[in-house]
């Protein structure tokens, strides 16, 4: 049983661009589902698509580099954990690395980057931030 999925996530994705991987495989849920959609919108990974393994849906995503073999996520960061949630107002969704990283907030009108909810008016959970 995992108790935080979100940060399970980012984890598998860190572990395979520490000893690069082009691919990883994770469980499938919406929520990892999304944020794979953004990841791939952002040009932060090559792909993903889904696949029913057995009974279980998995995420296949393949992970993108750069020419000399450095891998595009630097770094990834839970912000909104279990134990301790994060929320943001509308016009105050923090902005890393002076908006050079992706900042990924739930909404009520559904998962998206930081960018996307300014110009939304929205303001919801912040999830995690990728650079």
């Amino acid at each position: 049983m995992n108790t935080d999925p979100i940060s399970d996530f980012l984890t598998r994705i860190r572990n395979a661009n520490l000893v690069g991987k082009t691919q990883v495989e994770v469980p499938y849920s919406k929520i990892k589902s999304n944020i794979s959609e953004i990841l791939k919108k952002e040009g932060l990974i090559d792909d993903f698509n889904v696949a029913d393994q057995d009974k279980f849906k998995k995420i296949n995503l393949k992970l993108s580099y750069k020419n000399e073999g450095t891998p595009r996520i630097n770094g990834l960061r839970r912000i909104s954990k279990p134990g301790l949630r994060v929320y943001s107002r509308k016009g105050e969704v923090p902005r890393y690395f002076g908006g050079l990283g992706v900042t990924i907030v739930s909404t009520s009108n559904g998962i998206m980057t930081h960018k996307q909810a300014w110009k939304e008016r929205l303001g919801g959970e912040v999830m995690c931030v990728v650079w």
